[in-house]
């Protein structure tokens, strides 16, 4: 390796850990936001008196029960939609891939719903059904997208349409069993409300595994970009390492949407906006997106509680606001490039 090669590789590696130190820095700022505002006005001080266990008052109640486990919750329904999304763009392709978009929230949100409304005591059921109408809708729409090849605007239009088939459903159900199921408006535009430690629990070991899977993708997802041809030259299984990543995908998707419903458009967003600033590789990407993702989502809350309080707007209309535009922009530009 020359001289100036090692130099450039020395300064893309240093810009990309100054883009993950402000992701961090962003990451944390956002956190904080959502602790310190909100009905109650909170300071910074009072949150770390709550942390050391000086303040017991009202202000830990509100801390402890309400506060913390939304922006935790928050935190990791970012990270799960972020991710997903970065994996589904690599997997399929396409930049304009996320799991909101293509059909894979809706999927899940069809399944999650149906589950629970057929068996509304056993709510855990939600995840396990909604990561299978993830993963069906992926395979779904990879299918009808495929013939000699899959072209970003063919992925787009069928993934349009298997969104609006699987949401059409979702409304049904909740629609003739609005009985069972618990703030059908909220689970439909996507939102934090009333989130709780519970719902922590639920989210958790789902992430954890999704995580994981994908982390340890990383060195294929980097192979896989090179081509079909060149990965299978370097021994690379393309189609089962497609349905292993698409499957992480899923899981991470199908545990966020059976917590907070079908929020869009964090996973079209956040990847690409992180892909522009740190690069194509996954073993940088990932971590990326997981911070960006964080401040993103915890900010936008915050924003949504705040802007027209007392009322309280769910934040996937905050985001839907600012992802439909951003969406646009992005398919006109790739209509202009080709």
């Amino acid at each position: 390796m020359t001289s100036k090669a090692a130099i450039h590789i020395r300064k893309i590696a240093a810009w990309q850990a100054v883009i993950l130190a402000a992701f961090l820095l962003l990451a944390i700022s956002g956190m904080l936001l959502s602790l310190v505002n909100g009905a109650v006005k909170i300071s910074v001080v009072d949150i770390i008196r709550v942390f050391t266990g000086s303040e017991q008052g009202t202000i830990r109640d509100i801390i402890w029960n309400v506060r913390l486990p939304r922006t935790l919750i928050a935190c990791l329904v970012s990270i799960n939609l972020s991710v997903a999304g970065a994996l589904l763009q690599g997997v399929m392709r396409n930049s304009m891939a996320d799991p909101y978009i293509i059909g894979v929230s809706s999927g899940a949100g069809l399944f999650g719903v149906a589950a629970l409304v057929m068996f509304p005591a056993y709510a855990y059921l939600m995840t396990p059904a909604a990561f299978l109408g993830a993963l069906g809708a992926a395979v779904l729409i990879y299918v009808l997208a495929w013939h000699d090849g899959v072209r970003p605007a063919r992925l787009v239009l069928a993934g349009v349409a298997v969104s609006a088939f699987f949401n059409a459903g979702v409304s049904g159900l909740l629609t003739f069993y609005s009985d069972r199921v618990d703030g059908a408006l909220l689970f439909m535009v996507g939102g934090l409300s009333a989130k709780s430690w519970p719902h922590l629990q639920l989210l958790l070991p789902y992430s954890i595994v999704g995580i994981l899977l994908a982390l340890f993708a990383t060195r294929q997802m980097n192979i896989l970009a090179l081509g079909d041809s060149v990965a299978k030259g370097l021994g690379l299984p393309v189609e089962r390492t497609r349905l292993l990543v698409t499957a992480a995908a899923a899981l991470l998707s199908a545990s966020a949407v059976s917590v907070v419903g079908l929020l869009g458009f964090v996973g079209l967003i956040v990847p690409h906006a992180a892909r522009m600033m740190v690069g194509h590789d996954y073993r940088i990407l990932l971590p990326a997106t997981a911070l960006l993702g964080i401040a993103v989502l915890t900010i936008f809350d915050t924003a949504a509680r705040i802007l027209f309080a007392p009322v309280e707007l769910p934040v996937g209309i905050i985001m839907g606001a600012v992802g439909a535009p951003f969406f646009l922009c992005l398919l006109r530009k790739r209509e202009v490039q080709g």
